[in-house]
């Protein structure tokens, strides 16, 4: 065997690692979701049917196959619930995304202009909060935005309030606890891309006449995007199947899909309809990676 195929196999088996992690991990699962998603409810162990038994025949998984439906899937076109569900999601996602961005933007780019031997240190302040569990860090800001917790009472000290403000189950509480959590994300990919940025290209931006604020918009933020898509991806995918913190923060009147997953699961105990719930959130979901993914080979592809 010549040393070229030596090198080679190696390198083709370390190729097909990533291929079959997610074929084990993703294509598996979901295949068993979108299996749970095409039954029916039954009130059995395990509560849907039909249930392949390869040990019953070929004709009885003929029987199974025959007996899948769409129906759950009409059911979540048809119920407002649903689709107000999956609304209240992708808008509270989107506007998270965008209050993430407007502020891990400048955090990133003070990050990536500080000398060399601060930025380490700042990335580590960075990801400090992932020390502490997630759970724990919600837990703190219920104590914080309670009736008589520290906002409320430093704005009482201050005399900005006159009578403590309702916080919690609000929007307003959702929407601190998710850029508060997700924060990490955006700036981190942020950074990776600008602090690799060559500070000559703004040189020669001023050299060429531009102002700090023309060399930032015209060569800056382009260089950037990539950081930007990533960082909203990481953050946006994330948040729309969010469960925890709209449970704990935000009030009851409209829940998000995450949450209505849930009651669909442990509550209702109707798993077809859930995994039906779960199969159309995916397939949502890839509509964001697709777009970036062709706006990345766009940018490749440009001279």
């Amino acid at each position: 065997m010549s040393a070229e195929a030596n090198f080679t196999r190696p390198a083709r088996l370390a190729a097909i690692a990533p291929y079959l992690w997610m074929a084990l991990f993703f294509l598996v699962p979901f295949l068993f979701v979108l299996k749970i998603s095409l039954s029916q409810t039954a009130i059995a162990q395990p509560p849907y049917t039909p249930v392949f038994d390869p040990g019953a025949g070929w004709e009885a998984i003929k029987a199974a196959f025959a007996a899948f439906s769409i129906d759950n899937f009409k059911l979540l076109v048809s119920d407002d619930l649903y689709v107000l569900s999956y609304l209240r999601s992708l808008v509270v996602a989107a506007i998270s995304t965008a209050i993430l961005l407007l502020i891990g933007y400048p955090i990133a780019y003070g990050m990536a202009r500080l000398p060399q031997r601060w930025q380490g240190i700042a990335m580590m302040l960075v990801i400090v909060p992932f020390w502490t569990s997630f759970l724990i860090r919600i837990y703190a800001w219920i104590n914080i935005l309670q009736h008589d917790g520290l906002l409320n009472q430093v704005l009482l000290a201050l005399h900005v309030v006159s009578s403590p403000v309702v916080w919690l189950s609000t929007d307003s509480a959702m929407y601190l606890g998710i850029v508060y959590s997700y924060l990490p994300f955006m700036i981190l990919p942020l950074y990776a891309t600008l602090s690799k940025m060559d500070p000559a290209l703004l040189e020669a931006a001023g050299d060429l006449g531009a102002s700090p604020r023309q060399a930032f918009w015209r060569v800056t933020f382009p260089l950037s995007l990539p950081g930007v898509g990533a960082g909203a991806l990481l953050c946006f995918i994330p948040i729309v199947g969010e469960f925890v913190i709209p449970d704990l923060l935000a009030g009851s009147d409209a829940l998000m899909i995450g949450q209505t997953l849930w009651l669909e699961f442990f509550t209702n105990k109707d798993w077809p309809v859930a995994s039906a719930v779960a199969v159309i959130l995916l397939i949502l979901l890839l509509a964001p990676l697709l777009l970036y993914d062709r706006l990345q080979r766009r940018q490749l592809e440009r001279p």
